[in-house]
């Protein structure tokens, strides 16, 4: 039987080292299995592969050792459960994410839906080399937003108001960046250095700090054959709809300049972040 090695990679099949065996690679989005994946999971890998799975660094789940003529079959099974192959090769891959602000007292964000809708909009689309996108709900960094391609991650830009402060100097004491200082009887916070950590508006006693809550975003990212973090091109986003807007262009770009083996990262430090900003029509 001749085998198509692409294509099954392409469907998160990979190859490996054994003659016709393979590891399947599970599609999970932001990190979520329910107990009836992890039930189907534990089935396929008993009696298709050699009963244990692997957890990759991108929260995914692999089953090593399927054999070719049970591929079809593996792929049913999983679906009984609603689990999908992921995806390999020159293609967005399926999306990470921590637990965000619906589980996390440190998050800033929501993330597990979020993920869900990046998922769904942009799941193995075809692209000149991998496409990754993760999302942390907050400055914790515990996805390492900069790594992927496009980052995310959740941020507050505070805001004060003299009303209710009593000029105690919580604020300024954890502003990790020192971007708070007193000033003829107000707080004052310098935006230029704010990192939009938050830990001003958590900590203030009498609510005094306020604050948006947003996305921060990075391009660019990789942490492969070649590292690099990923650039904060555009200020603060505040809106879901412009979040994807400007997803929608990066993904654009990237058709557009980008050349086949090469990374996000890559076209942008070749073609320039000026022509990234302009085709993300961002305002310098």
């Amino acid at each position: 039987m001749e085998i198509d090695y692409a294509k099954l990679k392409k469907g998160g099949f990979m190859r490996q080292i054994q003659a016709g065996k393979f590891s399947l690679r599970l599609r999970v989005v932001g990190g979520q299995l329910t107990a009836e994946n992890l039930l189907k999971i534990q089935e396929v890998a008993a009696r298709y592969g050699k009963g244990y799975v692997h957890l990759t660094s991108r929260q995914g789940v692999e089953i090593p050792f399927i054999d070719v003529k049970d591929i079809d079959a593996v792929t049913a099974s999983l679906a009984e459960a609603g689990l999908q192959p992921g995806a390999c090769g020159p293609r967005v891959r399926t999306v990470t994410a921590c637990q965000g602000s619906s589980i996390c007292p440190s998050g800033l964000i929501e993330t597990s839906k979020l993920a869900e809708e990046l998922d769904a909009r942009y799941f193995g689309k075809e692209f000149p080399h991998k496409f990754k996108i993760g999302i942390t709900g907050c400055k914790n960094n515990c996805l390492k937003a900069e790594e992927n391609d496009f980052g995310i991650k959740g941020g507050v830009l505070p805001e004060w108001k003299n009303e209710t402060c009593t000029l105690c100097g919580l604020c300024a004491a954890v502003c990790p960046v020192k971007a708070i200082t007193e000033k003829d009887g107000a707080m004052v916070l310098d935006k230029s250095a704010c990192v939009y950590c938050g830990k001003c508006v958590k900590s203030c006693p009498t609510d005094a700090w306020t604050g948006r809550r947003g996305y921060i975003l990075s391009f660019g990212g990789m942490f492969g054959n070649e590292i690099s973090k990923g650039e904060s091109v555009v200020p603060i986003v505040f809106d879901k709809k412009e979040l994807f807007r400007i997803a929608d262009a990066t993904m654009e770009f990237y058709k557009k300049y980008g050349r086949v083996g090469e990374r996000l990262g890559l076209t942008i430090k070749r073609i320039g972040v000026g022509t990234l900003r302009e085709e993300l029509k961002i305002e310098s």
